[in-house]
């Protein structure tokens, strides 16, 4: 009898293991499902362009030769990381549920409106208004946040409570069309024309004092401010820039990024996003400051020297924080104190008499 029961219970422990081991292949098979599925994703924008590519080249080849359907073969390869250059730039859906899931300010304690407004083109683009309490909002100076090329405004509260709280005054945070709940597709176009909507609707507001709009921009949305503040009609409603671990080109970043030798040959108009903020700095003329991150491991901290070397500003600062990494920079010890003592600087050389309330908490050197 026991020898029965210890053949059942050897048999029970087979079965146990078989299912562990088909439920675990179930879930190999879900991963790499998911990693196909995004695969053939890029694969089906492009396979009218491609597929079209490839027959052409077996044309030629048949016609010219080798040496005709290689440089056709080299456009086509080209021709298909221009249509998938989105994907490689934008990263709206990381991590994952970022187009669903957008954290609100009141998840931090800041009082807030959601706002939806339509960008030029008629786009619907979702705006977070953060506003100081009572008549203290039309005193301060209100911040234009435009934020990095991943996930959700939501996902950058924290650091804009330090703002909040530190600077003592309002935040527009911008969400760009294809993130988070606004509508479209993420372009280089399209991010510079929602950058602009969100400031012409802040002028619009009777609630602010519109003599101290500063825009703020990191990494991506560093490139998307300087656009912005490099074209008068939009730099005059702009008092002063603050930009953070931006890049000079899109160019120049693949070139630090891939590596290839092949990129230093390569045309511009290969680059479908150009981002060219080397080009526009020297029209930029408003107060700048460029807070730069001396342990971001993404983009090169000497970006940010080329940028203030050649930024056309007379008042315009290199701020440098030995620890600050790309994302993270904001962290790091004294740095709202120094964005207070900038503005205060800016506020002192324009002659503008400072908010009639008590000093921000930045004024503490450790902050």
């Amino acid at each position: 009898m026991s020898l029965i029961k210890s053949c059942q219970t050897q048999k029970f422990e087979e079965l146990l293991v078989r299912k562990g081991n088909a439920e675990m292949r179930i879930k190999l098979g879900v991963r790499s499902t998911k990693v196909l599925q995004i695969l053939v994703g890029v694969l089906m924008r492009c396979w009218v362009f491609a597929g079209l590519t490839i027959l052409a080249c077996i044309l030629v080849y048949w016609t010219y030769g080798k040496l005709f359907a290689f440089l056709l073969l080299c456009l086509a390869i080209i021709g298909i990381f221009y249509h998938i250059e989105d994907n490689l730039l934008f990263h709206p859906d990381m991590p994952a549920h970022s187009r669903i899931f957008v954290p609100v300010p009141s998840m931090f304690g800041m009082p807030y409106e959601s706002v939806n407004v339509r960008s030029s083109d008629g786009t619907l683009i979702h705006l977070f208004f953060i506003r100081q309490p009572g008549p203290l909002a039309i005193r301060v100076p209100t911040v234009l946040f435009l934020h990095g090329n991943a996930g959700n405004m939501g996902h950058r509260l924290q650091n804009v409570l330090g703002l909040y709280q530190n600077l003592q005054c309002n935040v527009l945070m911008l969400e760009y069309r294809g993130y988070g709940l606004s509508q479209g597709n993420p372009t280089e176009a399209g991010l510079c024309m929602d950058a602009k909507i969100a400031l012409d609707y802040l002028a619009s507001r009777s609630d602010i004092n519109h003599k101290e709009i500063i825009v703020f921009g990191r990494s991506l949305g560093g490139a998307v401010a300087i656009d912005l503040a490099s074209q008068l009609e939009y730099a005059q409603k702009i008092w002063c820039l603050i930009l953070e671990n931006t890049f000079t080109s899109i160019p120049e970043m693949a070139k630090v990024l891939i590596g290839w030798r092949l990129l230093h040959y390569l045309p511009l108009f290969v680059y479908k996003n150009k981002f060219l903020s080397l080009n526009k700095i020297g029209h930029v003329t408003v107060p700048t400051l460029f807070v730069s991150g001396l342990a971001d491991n993404l983009v090169p901290p000497r970006m940010m020297s080329e940028l203030h070397q050649k930024c056309g500003s007379n008042n315009k600062q290199l701020l440098q924080f030995e620890v600050g990494t790309h994302n993270e920079t904001w962290t790091s010890p004294g740095y709202y104190h120094s964005l207070a003592t900038f503005l205060r600087d800016a506020r002192v050389r324009r002659g503008i008499d400072p908010p009639s309330s008590p000093p921000p908490p930045s004024f503490n050197e450790s902050v």
